[in-house]
Protein backbone atom coordinates (compact mmCIF):
# COMPACT_ATOMS: atom_id res chain seq x y z
CA UNK A 1 0.00 0.00 0.00
CA UNK A 2 1.61 3.64 -1.30
CA UNK A 3 1.10 6.59 0.88
CA UNK A 4 2.70 9.93 -0.34
CA UNK A 5 0.05 12.26 0.64
CA UNK A 6 1.47 15.43 1.99
CA UNK A 7 1.14 16.49 5.73
CA UNK A 8 -1.95 17.53 6.34
CA UNK A 9 -1.26 19.65 9.36
CA UNK A 10 1.48 22.56 9.29
CA UNK A 11 4.33 21.89 11.05
CA UNK A 12 3.75 23.33 14.46
CA UNK A 13 0.60 24.57 14.18
CA UNK A 14 -1.48 24.18 16.94
CA UNK A 15 1.85 21.94 18.37
CA UNK A 16 2.56 24.48 21.24
CA UNK A 17 5.84 22.75 22.94
CA UNK A 18 5.20 19.95 21.67
CA UNK A 19 7.68 18.62 18.88
CA UNK A 20 6.84 16.71 16.06
CA UNK A 21 9.00 13.78 17.49
CA UNK A 22 6.88 14.23 21.09
CA UNK A 23 3.41 13.96 19.57
CA UNK A 24 4.21 10.70 17.02
CA UNK A 25 5.68 9.10 20.40
CA UNK A 26 2.79 9.41 22.43
CA UNK A 27 0.49 8.98 19.63
CA UNK A 28 2.64 5.25 19.47
CA UNK A 29 2.91 5.25 23.19
CA UNK A 30 -1.31 5.65 23.79
CA UNK A 31 -2.18 3.04 20.77
CA UNK A 32 -0.28 0.53 21.23
CA UNK A 33 -2.07 0.20 24.85
CA UNK A 34 -5.13 1.11 23.77
CA UNK A 35 -5.27 4.39 25.85
CA UNK A 36 -8.66 6.20 25.76
CA UNK A 37 -9.22 8.42 23.13
CA UNK A 38 -9.46 11.91 24.50
CA UNK A 39 -6.18 11.14 26.33
CA UNK A 40 -4.36 11.52 22.80
CA UNK A 41 -2.78 14.61 21.69
CA UNK A 42 -5.48 15.75 18.82
CA UNK A 43 -5.26 19.44 18.92
CA UNK A 44 -1.65 18.85 17.52
CA UNK A 45 -1.99 15.75 14.74
CA UNK A 46 0.00 15.16 12.21
CA UNK A 47 -0.69 13.17 9.26
CA UNK A 48 0.38 10.79 7.65
CA UNK A 49 3.26 9.35 10.10
CA UNK A 50 0.47 8.95 12.60
CA UNK A 51 -1.16 6.42 10.55
CA UNK A 52 2.30 4.50 9.64
CA UNK A 53 3.64 4.81 13.43
CA UNK A 54 0.38 3.13 14.72
CA UNK A 55 -2.07 1.37 12.75
CA UNK A 56 0.49 0.30 9.74
CA UNK A 57 3.52 -0.15 12.45
CA UNK A 58 4.80 -3.54 12.26
CA UNK A 59 4.72 -4.18 16.21
CA UNK A 60 1.15 -3.81 15.38
CA UNK A 61 0.51 -5.72 12.25
CA UNK A 62 2.28 -8.33 14.12
CA UNK A 63 0.27 -7.83 17.51
CA UNK A 64 -2.51 -5.95 16.52
CA UNK A 65 -4.86 -4.16 18.93
CA UNK A 66 -8.31 -4.36 19.61
CA UNK A 67 -10.62 -4.52 16.27
CA UNK A 68 -13.40 -2.31 18.11
CA UNK A 69 -10.69 -0.24 19.41
CA UNK A 70 -8.87 0.71 15.91
CA UNK A 71 -12.02 0.98 14.92
CA UNK A 72 -12.75 4.34 17.04
CA UNK A 73 -8.78 5.46 16.13
CA UNK A 74 -9.14 5.60 12.50
CA UNK A 75 -12.79 6.94 12.71
CA UNK A 76 -11.33 10.10 14.86
CA UNK A 77 -8.12 10.12 12.21
CA UNK A 78 -10.32 10.52 9.32
CA UNK A 79 -12.96 13.41 11.14
CA UNK A 80 -9.39 15.77 12.36
CA UNK A 81 -8.60 15.33 8.67
CA UNK A 82 -11.26 16.46 7.17
CA UNK A 83 -11.21 19.11 9.44
CA UNK A 84 -7.70 20.40 7.92
CA UNK A 85 -7.69 18.80 4.49
CA UNK A 86 -9.82 19.27 1.62
CA UNK A 87 -8.97 16.36 -0.13
CA UNK A 88 -9.99 12.84 1.19
CA UNK A 89 -7.26 10.61 2.45
CA UNK A 90 -7.93 7.28 0.50
CA UNK A 91 -5.46 5.11 2.51
CA UNK A 92 -7.45 5.81 6.21
CA UNK A 93 -10.58 4.51 4.25
CA UNK A 94 -9.34 1.47 2.87
CA UNK A 95 -7.45 0.79 6.27
CA UNK A 96 -11.20 1.17 8.17
CA UNK A 97 -12.98 -0.83 5.45
CA UNK A 98 -10.47 -3.64 6.51
CA UNK A 99 -10.66 -3.66 9.89
CA UNK A 100 -14.61 -3.37 9.87
CA UNK A 101 -14.84 -6.49 7.69
CA UNK A 102 -12.29 -8.74 10.01
CA UNK A 103 -13.26 -11.05 12.65
CA UNK A 104 -13.87 -9.97 15.58
CA UNK A 105 -11.85 -12.00 18.40
CA UNK A 106 -12.19 -12.07 22.10
CA UNK A 107 -8.12 -11.82 22.46
CA UNK A 108 -6.23 -8.67 21.37
CA UNK A 109 -2.35 -7.31 22.07
CA UNK A 110 -1.37 -4.17 24.41
CA UNK A 111 2.15 -3.15 24.00
CA UNK A 112 4.31 -1.21 27.03
CA UNK A 113 7.43 0.74 25.68
CA UNK A 114 10.49 0.42 27.59
CA UNK A 115 12.49 3.49 28.54
CA UNK A 116 15.15 1.65 26.25
CA UNK A 117 12.57 1.50 23.33
CA UNK A 118 11.87 -1.80 23.67
CA UNK A 119 7.98 -3.07 22.97
CA UNK A 120 6.57 -5.68 25.52
CA UNK A 121 3.50 -7.19 23.27
CA UNK A 122 0.73 -8.89 25.80
CA UNK A 123 -1.90 -10.92 24.61
CA UNK A 124 -4.85 -9.66 26.87
CA UNK A 125 -8.37 -10.82 26.90
CA UNK A 126 -10.85 -7.59 25.85
CA UNK A 127 -13.42 -8.63 28.70
CA UNK A 128 -11.95 -7.61 32.26
CA UNK A 129 -13.41 -10.95 33.79
CA UNK A 130 -13.59 -13.69 31.37
CA UNK A 131 -13.25 -17.48 31.95
CA UNK A 132 -14.37 -16.96 35.92
CA UNK A 133 -10.66 -14.71 36.84
CA UNK A 134 -9.86 -11.47 36.33
CA UNK A 135 -6.18 -13.16 35.38
CA UNK A 136 -6.35 -12.06 31.67
CA UNK A 137 -5.66 -7.96 31.82
CA UNK A 138 -3.45 -5.77 32.78
CA UNK A 139 -4.27 -4.06 35.81
CA UNK A 140 -2.64 -0.18 37.19
CA UNK A 141 -1.12 -1.94 40.08
CA UNK A 142 1.29 -4.19 37.92
CA UNK A 143 1.80 -1.81 35.48
CA UNK A 144 2.59 0.81 38.87
CA UNK A 145 5.06 -2.02 39.98
CA UNK A 146 6.79 -2.46 36.89
CA UNK A 147 7.67 1.43 36.64
CA UNK A 148 8.92 1.36 40.00
CA UNK A 149 10.77 -2.07 39.35
CA UNK A 150 12.13 0.32 36.37
CA UNK A 151 13.71 2.90 38.58
CA UNK A 152 15.10 -0.01 40.96
CA UNK A 153 17.04 -2.73 39.11
CA UNK A 154 19.06 -3.03 41.63
CA UNK A 155 16.84 -4.44 44.14
CA UNK A 156 16.97 -7.57 41.30
CA UNK A 157 20.73 -7.56 41.07
CA UNK A 158 21.71 -11.27 41.43
CA UNK A 159 18.22 -12.00 43.16
CA UNK A 160 15.69 -15.15 42.50
CA UNK A 161 12.03 -13.78 42.35
CA UNK A 162 8.96 -15.47 42.96
CA UNK A 163 5.97 -13.47 41.56
CA UNK A 164 2.77 -14.30 43.44
CA UNK A 165 -0.29 -14.03 41.03
CA UNK A 166 1.34 -13.11 37.50
CA UNK A 167 -1.57 -13.06 35.85
CA UNK A 168 -0.46 -12.26 32.15
CA UNK A 169 3.16 -11.45 32.88
CA UNK A 170 3.61 -7.83 32.25
CA UNK A 171 5.82 -7.68 35.96
CA UNK A 172 7.97 -10.50 35.52
CA UNK A 173 9.00 -9.27 31.91
CA UNK A 174 9.68 -6.12 32.32
CA UNK A 175 11.84 -7.10 35.14
CA UNK A 176 13.62 -9.92 33.21
CA UNK A 177 14.41 -7.20 30.25
CA UNK A 178 15.60 -4.44 32.32
CA UNK A 179 17.69 -6.24 35.39
CA UNK A 180 20.18 -8.53 35.91
CA UNK A 181 18.77 -11.30 38.12
CA UNK A 182 19.38 -14.60 38.44
CA UNK A 183 16.11 -16.54 38.17
CA UNK A 184 12.43 -15.40 38.07
CA UNK A 185 9.48 -17.42 38.95
CA UNK A 186 6.20 -16.29 37.21
CA UNK A 187 2.87 -18.19 38.95
CA UNK A 188 -0.54 -18.47 38.91
CA UNK A 189 -3.11 -21.07 39.67
CA UNK A 190 -5.68 -21.07 36.96
CA UNK A 191 -5.27 -22.96 34.11
CA UNK A 192 -6.30 -20.42 31.08
CA UNK A 193 -4.25 -17.86 32.79
CA UNK A 194 -0.83 -19.83 32.72
CA UNK A 195 -1.37 -20.63 28.66
CA UNK A 196 -1.49 -17.26 28.10
CA UNK A 197 1.46 -16.69 30.50
CA UNK A 198 3.26 -19.18 29.17
CA UNK A 199 2.73 -17.59 25.59
CA UNK A 200 3.32 -14.32 26.48
CA UNK A 201 6.67 -15.13 28.19
CA UNK A 202 7.35 -17.05 24.94
CA UNK A 203 6.64 -14.02 22.64
CA UNK A 204 8.40 -11.27 24.99
CA UNK A 205 11.28 -13.21 26.51
CA UNK A 206 12.19 -16.64 25.18
CA UNK A 207 12.32 -15.07 21.55
CA UNK A 208 14.48 -12.28 22.65
CA UNK A 209 18.19 -12.15 22.48
CA UNK A 210 18.84 -10.07 25.03
CA UNK A 211 17.38 -12.05 27.83
CA UNK A 212 19.62 -13.96 29.87
CA UNK A 213 17.26 -14.81 32.65
CA UNK A 214 16.13 -18.35 33.82
CA UNK A 215 12.35 -17.99 33.56
CA UNK A 216 10.02 -20.75 34.56
CA UNK A 217 6.55 -20.66 35.08
CA UNK A 218 4.75 -22.84 37.85
CA UNK A 219 1.06 -23.48 39.18
CA UNK A 220 0.79 -22.18 42.42
CA UNK A 221 -2.11 -22.36 44.77
CA UNK A 222 -1.97 -20.23 47.40
CA UNK A 223 -4.10 -22.95 50.03
CA UNK A 224 -1.69 -25.86 49.20
CA UNK A 225 1.73 -24.80 48.57
CA UNK A 226 4.20 -26.98 50.86
CA UNK A 227 7.18 -25.54 52.78
CA UNK A 228 9.56 -27.50 50.61
CA UNK A 229 8.02 -25.42 47.38
CA UNK A 230 8.63 -22.38 49.10
CA UNK A 231 12.49 -23.37 49.94
CA UNK A 232 13.00 -24.40 46.77
CA UNK A 233 11.91 -20.85 45.24
CA UNK A 234 14.25 -19.07 47.04
CA UNK A 235 12.19 -15.93 46.75
CA UNK A 236 13.42 -12.27 46.78
CA UNK A 237 10.02 -10.93 45.38
CA UNK A 238 6.44 -9.30 44.85
CA UNK A 239 -2.76 -14.48 54.40
CA UNK A 240 -1.39 -17.42 55.58
CA UNK A 241 1.13 -17.90 52.73
CA UNK A 242 2.58 -13.99 52.95
CA UNK A 243 3.05 -15.22 56.70
CA UNK A 244 5.12 -18.68 55.72
CA UNK A 245 6.94 -17.25 52.64
CA UNK A 246 8.22 -14.57 55.46
CA UNK A 247 9.66 -17.33 57.75
CA UNK A 248 11.11 -18.77 54.65
CA UNK A 249 14.98 -18.41 55.38
CA UNK A 250 17.43 -19.28 52.59
CA UNK A 251 20.99 -18.82 53.73
CA UNK A 252 19.52 -17.14 56.59
CA UNK A 253 18.19 -14.21 55.17
CA UNK A 254 14.45 -13.52 55.18
CA UNK A 255 13.30 -12.78 51.44
CA UNK A 256 11.83 -9.29 50.74
CA UNK A 257 8.46 -9.12 49.89
CA UNK A 258 6.85 -6.09 48.31
CA UNK A 259 3.02 -5.66 47.34
CA UNK A 260 1.36 -3.31 45.25
CA UNK A 261 -2.18 -1.93 45.48
CA UNK A 262 -4.96 0.19 43.88
CA UNK A 263 -6.76 1.38 46.65
CA UNK A 264 -10.49 1.59 44.96
CA UNK A 265 -11.95 1.08 48.66
CA UNK A 266 -9.98 2.12 51.58
CA UNK A 267 -12.23 0.34 53.82
CA UNK A 268 -11.00 -2.95 52.00
CA UNK A 269 -7.63 -1.83 52.27
CA UNK A 270 -7.61 -1.37 55.52
CA UNK A 271 -8.63 -5.08 56.07
CA UNK A 272 -6.09 -6.22 54.40
CA UNK A 273 -3.58 -3.90 56.96
CA UNK A 274 -5.38 -4.96 59.81
CA UNK A 275 -5.16 -8.77 58.65
CA UNK A 276 -1.52 -8.32 58.15
CA UNK A 277 -1.05 -7.50 61.73
CA UNK A 278 -2.80 -10.18 62.99
CA UNK A 279 -0.51 -12.26 61.20
CA UNK A 280 1.91 -10.50 63.35
CA UNK A 281 3.41 -9.12 59.56
CA UNK A 282 5.25 -5.53 59.82
CA UNK A 283 4.23 -3.14 56.81
CA UNK A 284 5.90 -0.16 55.85
CA UNK A 285 4.50 1.98 52.86
CA UNK A 286 7.01 2.65 50.18
CA UNK A 287 6.88 6.74 49.61
CA UNK A 288 8.80 6.83 46.27
CA UNK A 289 7.61 8.75 43.61
CA UNK A 290 7.77 6.64 40.71
CA UNK A 291 7.69 8.27 37.30
CA UNK A 292 5.05 7.32 34.82
CA UNK A 293 6.42 5.34 31.62
CA UNK A 294 3.45 3.49 30.76
CA UNK A 295 -0.16 5.02 29.62
CA UNK A 296 -2.96 4.59 31.84
CA UNK A 297 -4.61 6.24 34.50
CA UNK A 298 -3.26 7.07 37.82
CA UNK A 299 -6.28 9.00 39.13
CA UNK A 300 -6.71 5.93 41.35
CA UNK A 301 -4.12 5.59 44.56
CA UNK A 302 -1.93 2.81 44.27
CA UNK A 303 0.46 2.03 47.39
CA UNK A 304 3.57 0.04 47.49
CA UNK A 305 4.21 -1.62 50.79
CA UNK A 306 7.08 -3.53 51.87
CA UNK A 307 6.43 -6.27 54.51
CA UNK A 308 8.50 -7.45 57.40
CA UNK A 309 7.99 -10.20 60.57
Amino acid sequence: MNYTHPMTFKEGEGMGHHTRKDVLHTFQMNFFAMSLLNTFPWDAIILPPIFWQTCLHPICLKNPPYLKYTIRFLTELIKRHKMFAAEPLDVLYEALGEVMCAQEEDMCYKTYLLPTGDAVSLAENVALISQGTTGLVTWEAALYLSEWALENTHIFKNKTVLELGSGIGLIGIVVCRSSSLTKYIFSDCHQTVLQRLKDNIKNCLTNCDSNRTSVCVEELDWENVSDEQLQEYRPAPSLPLLSRLLNCKVQEEHPDVYIASTVRNPQTYDCLKTELGRFHIINNILFYSVPQVFPYNRASTIEMIKIYV
